[in-house]
């Protein structure tokens, strides 16, 4: 062993600084005392509300019992399947069906040394540690045992669904249900309840996608269907989504979800949107101009059933879909083709809002931007419409998708504290289809104690204010989220 000032060198091969903080300790991204403090003693505390998320209701109904690790980590995971598909791992190690379980691991385990600085490998470790205990490091080299020591615990009572539910203390969770969903496995749950509630949140975005009139016309029956109402109209349309409204309100829904491009908000007369819809039901496909009217008035009207049901709507926006047509047709959607989209939104997100603020039909609402370039836009927004009955009546959603991780949060942070009020702020979603990603709050929650602990030994923020930073901290953590959608 060899000392080179303040590290040393270790048979002639490793190098390492005698300062080194240790991988993810217990002060994993907490840089000070005053950081580590607020999370240790009020942040980590607070039960998680996941108030959009995309679990499978079926899933926690069954309190399903995965059958490994690869299942609940690797199934449906498109994050893990684009890295593993950058690290020149063929397709079907990431989706495809002539490939086993160990054999899928196996690959993602020799793609996570390569993903040093990427999320990912963050998130792999909290999981690991929080979910079944492991502090050792995904590679190669330990693959098969922790893969193994994964799977035996598998089996063991507590690590089902609902289980992992527990584990991370989840009080709420909303999923995201569409329209002409029967809501049964929801009536389930609610019958045989357990520790964390489980409600429907409203996502009618197949109902507004008239551009592949094919696909919208066998939609469309689906609805009928379930609202036992023959669609020939646009009014029809609406009268059909209005009583699965009430239905999913009466299932306890106080949420709606729009995933868009952008925002729309073009001029149109209700005649010119029944004619386009009688377009599409003939089979003709709309012109952009036809497109934009119709998106804007089914968007006008969804916002207005939401604010008459007393609803939180919310926006997502900004992502470039299904960019690999080949792979699309080969797997479908929400595979890991998707990008962050370049748009010009302000005018048309003020103009929607307005309209709707200028009839007294703006509920509760939150924006999430796909592209940080907006975050600004987004943060001075929602001053626009704050009308003082609700405290952060408008929020800008927390970082999403590919800004879900320290940098992207720190900016959507930065942004909001810089134009807005923080302190306000509903805090964190997983937005996963995953049972391990409640760490991801965790994660959120330190990026958030850091922000401030490093204001306050900076003299940026008073330390006498103390206790008003530490309930800072438990409200957007939770109670901002509990008492904003009434949970």
């Amino acid at each position: 062993m060899t000392n080179f000032g303040a590290s040393i060198l270790i048979n002639n091969n490793i190098f390492i600084p005698l300062a080194m903080k240790q991988f993810m300790d217990e002060n994993f991204l907490l840089s000070t005392e005053t950081a580590q403090h607020l999370y240790h003693n009020h942040a980590k505390k607070m039960p998680i509300i996941d108030y959009h998320c995309h679990l499978v209701p079926q899933m926690v109904a069954e309190d399903h019992k995965f059958r490994s690790i690869t299942e609940l980590w690797l199934g449906g995971d498109h994050y893990k399947w684009r890295a593993m598909r950058t690290n020149g791992v063929p397709e079907r190690f990431c989706t495809g069906n002539d490939t086993t379980d160990w054999e899928k691991f196996e690959k993602w385990a020799e793609t996570v040394p390569y993903t040093f600085r990427n999320p990912l490998y963050h998130w792999t470790h909290l999981e690991l540690r929080t979910a079944f205990g492991i502090d050792k490091i995904l590679k190669p080299e330990t693959a098969r045992e922790i893969y193994d020591e994964c799977n035996e615990k598998l089996q063991q009572p507590g690590y089902t669904a609902r289980g992992f539910m527990r584990r991370y203390n989840v009080e709420t969770v909303c999923t995201t249900d569409d329209p002409a969903d029967d809501l049964r496995w929801h009536k389930q749950i609610a019958e045989h309840p357990f520790e964390t509630k489980v409600i429907p949140a409203w996502r009618p975005d197949k109902a507004m996608a008239i551009e592949n009139p094919k696909v919208y016309k066998e939609y469309l029956k689906k609805l009928g269907e379930a609202a036992d109402k023959q669609i020939d109209s646009y009014a029809d349309l609406i009268e059909a989504l209005r009583k699965r409204h009430d239905f999913f309100a009466s299932m306890g829904c106080k949420l709606s979800d729009h995933g868009i491009e952008s925002f729309y908000a073009s001029d149109y007369k209700e005649v010119e949107i029944e004619i386009i819809f009688k377009k599409v039901l003939l089979g003709k496909a709309p012109n952009a101009s036809e497109l934009a009217k119709f998106r804007s008035a089914f968007l006008f009207d969804m916002a207005v059933m939401d604010a008459e049901s007393g609803w939180t709507q919310q926006f997502h926006y900004g992502a470039i879909r299904d960019n690999n047509s080949k792979m699309f047709r080969q797997l479908g959607p929400d595979t890991g083709f998707d990008s962050i989209g370049e748009f010009s939104t302000a005018k048309e997100m003020s103009k929607f809002f307005n309209r709707l603020n200028d009839c007294d039909r703006l509920t509760k609402t939150i924006i999430y931007t796909l592209n940080p370039c907006a975050n600004e836009v987004v943060a001075t927004m929602l001053g626009n419409f704050q009308d003082g009955t609700v405290p952060g009546k408008i929020q800008f959603g927390s970082g999403w998708w590919f800004n879900d991780q320290k940098d992207g949060m720190e900016r959507q942070m930065n942004a909001l504290s810089v134009l807005g009020l923080l302190s306000r702020f509903v805090g964190m979603l997983t937005d996963s289809r995953s049972f391990l990603s409640y760490p991801r709050h965790e994660y959120f929650r330190r990026t958030l104690c850091n922000l401030l602990g490093k204001d306050v030994e900076n003299g940026e923020l008073p330390a006498s204010e103390m206790p008003r930073l530490e309930q800072m901290v438990e409200d957007i953590c939770y109670n901002n989220a509990k008492n904003y959608f009434n949970f």
